[in-house]
């Protein structure tokens, strides 16, 4: 087990590898399809975004209403894919992490590459779990977006597998070679 404190460095990332569980601490992003949207809308425009995005990560998921008591209520995480068009915009912004579930476009990956960032999935369908390790929850811009504004969780051992590292390593693909050879004999 690795642990991480956000902001993430370029040293923290190249020592990652596909397959590597880790605990990040420290703050995280949460944003779905409307809030990249918006953002990228703002790069083009040459505004400024709401947050500095240098050595941060991005947990792509919409949080439920938090019940009586708690910080914040399921926090599970959403199909990557859908960001996949955003988010060469926010890595040549410095981002360096992205959280989710399910694989990414080749063209991800190789940008993934390029700017030194990777990608990691948590487990989808265990958002009440996850979200034991939001410690603090805020609404950072895009309030009007309800459960999809861009919020800032503070977070304490959030769990995460490297799915996709700087040296093109892909969990996803690895497992599917590994899950084929042990089925052939």
């Amino acid at each position: 087990m690795i642990r991480l404190n956000t902001p993430l460095s370029e040293k923290d990332i190249e020592k990652l590898k596909a397959g590597d569980r880790i605990l990040i601490s420290g703050i995280i992003y949460g944003a779905r399809d409307l809030v990249h949207k918006r953002f990228v809308e703002a790069i083009e425009r040459g505004e400024k975004l709401p947050i500095s995005l240098e050595g941060q990560v991005i947990y792509y998921t919409g949080m439920s209403p938090p019940p009586k008591g708690k910080i914040v209520g399921s926090v599970g995480p959403t199909s990557s894919y859908r960001m996949d068009k955003y988010v060469p915009a926010l890595l040549s912004l410095g981002l360096k992490g992205c959280i989710g579930k399910g694989p990414r476009s080749d063209f991800v990956k190789k940008t993934l590459i390029k700017y030194k960032a990777i990608y990691m999935a948590t487990i989808g369908g265990a958002g009440a779990l996850i979200s034991k390790a939001i410690k603090k929850a805020r609404v950072v811009a895009y309030e009007e977006f309800g459960p999809e504004a861009l919020m800032e969780f503070y977070v304490e051992d959030f769990p995460a597998f490297v799915v996709n590292d700087i040296y093109g390593n892909d969990l996803y693909i690895e497992g599917q070679k590994r899950y084929s050879i042990l089925n052939e004999g």
